[in-house]
């Protein structure tokens, strides 16, 4: 259930924008402020999904009322309303963070249009921020070897900057933590952190789910929908295996990348975003585009930085430590006591062919606590490791 809260002095507006909103649908929950004082306050005692605000009012205006919330609840979504004479103030308004602006008298369809989106980004902001209080014990990056510390050191770097990022590697090293701590260590962490697994979308759905679509752009559009570049404004969004990313939605990627701006499937108009590009691949892009199937301006325009992240192989000194963290980690989760590796069977584990890297011992790890003994020898790791 969405919680609105409509601010405006015009009694009649207000009522006007009430009935709309809770005649389009009955399970928004609508509440009235009749001046920018009144709506502030209600605005500090409750929880609201978005707010509609007026410009011109007397004794706060919507301006002052947008800076008020911007600091006691700035992951609310606040959409002006604005008169004939305050275009040029509600654009700007937009500068200060707000999500859009209507005109009066309200257009239905733009109206109904922007309450929708607003409340997508809001939903999409509040999964973030759920997902960001579990990010910190989640993406920790453990190693101490030259290779982990050499990405540690490139990240502590590049983080404070809006650099783009590529990370590289097989799969289960890791990329997707390198792309987490990127993220929390900029200057854009109280921004959304999105995230885009290019292979698990259709090719046919890829620019939607990026870029948003318009209603009718295609069968099954049946709303506006805001797309990730959008939902990640003022954050990160992370492109995994983006090598899997179809042509004509890498031109698109490019576009937003030159322009800072994207346009929703079936639409000619520019929204413009602002976003911070980190992507990740496990294939040989250059490869990829030798062979046609990556465009090279895509690929320089990503690169600006790149990360490889190293096999387990190549790093098992770090084993040790990893083991130690899954354990306390596989405990935690379980509600047990942490399980002791012996000496030995952490030297067997480093001798074992990670070809599935990081995650691939989580596995074995996990399986060695649940079926070995009190504490993990050897023999277990001989029993139970090499079953994969």
């Amino acid at each position: 259930m969405a919680k609105i809260l409509v601010i405006e002095d015009e009694a009649a507006i207000r009522r006007v924008l009430v009935k709309i909103l809770s005649e389009e649908n009955k399970s928004y929950q609508l509440e009235e402020a009749e001046d920018g004082l009144v709506g502030i306050e209600k605005i500090k005692d409750e929880e609201y999904d978005l707010v509609l605000c007026d410009i011109k009012m007397p004794k706060m205006d919507g301006v002052e009322v947008l800076e008020a919330i911007k600091k006691i609840k700035p992951e609310v979504p606040v959409v002006m309303i604005s008169g004939h004479g305050d275009l040029d103030t509600a654009v700007n308004t937009m500068r200060m963070g707000a999500f859009d602006y209507i005109s009066k008298p309200p257009d239905l369809n733009r109206l109904l249009n922007t309450v929708r989106n607003a409340l997508d980004r809001k939903e999409l902001l509040v999964e973030n921020t759920l997902l960001k209080k579990k990010v910190g014990k989640k993406y920790q990056m453990i190693g101490e070897s030259p290779a982990i510390s050499s990405i540690k050191e490139i990240i502590e770097k590049v983080a404070q900057t809006d650099a783009r990022v590529l990370i590289t590697g097989p799969n289960g090293t890791g990329k997707e933590l390198v792309a987490h701590w990127i993220h929390q260590k900029s200057e854009r962490s109280n921004g959304p952190m999105v995230e885009v697994n290019c292979a698990a979308i259709p090719s046919e759905l890829i620019e939607s789910e990026l870029f948003g679509h318009v209603k009718g752009a295609f069968t099954s559009a049946n709303k506006d929908r805001a797309g990730k570049f959008e939902a990640a404004n003022g954050g990160t969004i992370f492109l995994d295996e983006i090598g899997d990313m179809s042509l004509s939605a890498q031109a698109k990627v490019l576009r937003a990348l030159q322009e800072n701006k994207i346009s929703r499937v079936g639409s000619d108009k520019d929204i413009k975003v602002d976003v911070r590009v980190v992507a990740a691949t496990n294939k040989d892009l250059k490869k990829e585009i030798e062979d046609k199937k990556f465009r090279e301006d895509l690929y320089h325009r990503l690169a600006v930085i790149l990360i490889k992240v190293p096999p387990l192989n190549e790093r098992r000194e770090d084993i040790p430590l990893l083991v130690k963290f899954f354990a306390e980690k596989i405990a935690e989760e379980h509600g047990s006591n942490v399980k002791v590796f012996t000496e030995n069977a952490i030297k067997q584990l480093q001798d074992y062919d990670w070809t599935g890297n990081i995650r691939e011992l989580r596995n074995v790890v996990e399986r060695l606590i649940i079926l070995g003994g009190s504490e993990v020898t050897e023999e277990d790791v001989k029993l139970f490791a090499s079953k994969s």
